[in-house]
């Protein structure tokens, strides 16, 4: 992986915890060598994302919609501020320009948009490791959501190997550098 898209909140959470998530990633992905891409942001787990790879030297995209500028206090002393018309067209660059994704915790938007880059690797539209950064069990009734789906028949067992979850963002990166994409087709024989 070249170029790393992070999902996260634009609120820090409640624990301490969740921040230092954020800056142990951000840090690492720019040790690494790996440009961050993001949502754009200076604030919440978003701005301690980027600010923690700017300070090791990291190249840092950000990508946000022209309605959350002023809302979300638009990130400018990053690498490079993208602005886009939509959210739609936010997640069809950050898809474009990172070689994978990975989601610490947050909110409504964080969830959606890793559900959908994991859908689209289940369609076979990519082949693109994710991972959910697990901070304090943030996504373990998520996961096990997941397992209720392959119980009641809706998801194949295969797919939940479409994500990986660890609760550190170091181990993490490790294991989406060795994610072999799936070969199993979405659509299940109900002959």
């Amino acid at each position: 992986m070249r170029s790393v898209c992070v999902f996260c909140g634009s609120s820090p959470g409640d624990d301490p915890r969740y921040v230092e998530a954020a800056a142990v990633l951000g840090a690492e992905i720019a040790r690494r060598g790996m440009r961050l891409v993001y949502g754009g942001a200076s604030v919440g787990l978003m701005g301690t994302l980027a600010d923690a790879a700017l300070a090791q030297g990291g190249e840092v995209l950000g990508i946000i919609p022209e309605h959350l500028v002023a809302a979300e206090i638009a990130h400018e002393g990053i690498t490079e501020l993208r602005t886009t018309t939509s959210m739609h067209e936010r997640k069809a660059v950050m898809a474009e320009v990172a070689d994978g994704f990975v989601a610490l915790p947050g909110g409504f938007g964080t969830v959606e948009e890793v559900i959908e880059i994991i859908t689209w690797n289940q369609l076979g539209l990519i082949a693109k490791p994710v991972g959910l950064v697990d901070t304090l069990g943030y996504y373990d009734r998520l996961v096990s959501f997941f397992g209720h789906c392959v119980s009641q028949g809706f998801v194949r067992a295969p797919h939940l190997g479409l994500y990986t979850v660890d609760s550190d963002p170091v181990s993490l990166l490790d294991a989406m550098d060795h994610w072999v994409p799936s070969t199993t087709p979405k659509w299940q024989d109900r002959s």
